[in-house]
């Protein structure tokens, strides 16, 4: 069973239910379940994921079941997401560098070529 963050949002039903409960405060698990074509026991388990990876938070009141997102995994997340950002423009300003200087050692050969015939 995944209880990982990346293991969790891999699966495009997970996903979609992370949108919803972007865009709202809060979401019953049967309001959840009116969003999709597939049975309550798969919303549940989807639920039951999210919940082990730490994404969601739920609440029972009455009868229901009430989840929302947990912020303090997406703050984790978007620290992880703009870490890996800084790592990447790292070494593509450094692929740059290098590929600038390739590029002004060509011309100068070319320059050079040019000028001994």
């Amino acid at each position: 069973m995944p209880n990982d963050i990346f293991s969790a949002l891999a699966d495009p039903t997970r996903r979609r239910i992370m949108e919803m409960l972007a865009d709202h405060e809060e979401f019953s698990a049967s309001q959840i379940h009116d969003q999709f074509q597939v049975s309550p026991q798969a919303i549940s388990q989807h639920l039951k994921i999210l919940l082990e990876a730490n994404l969601v938070h739920v609440e029972k009141r009455a009868q229901q079941r009430i989840y929302r997102i947990n912020t303090d995994a997406m703050v984790e997340l978007e620290d992880w997401s703009a870490n890996m950002r800084r790592r990447w423009s790292q070494r593509l300003d450094a692929f740059e560098a290098v590929m600038k200087a390739e590029m002004k050692k060509a011309a100068k050969a070319q320059t050079e070529q040019e000028r001994s015939k």
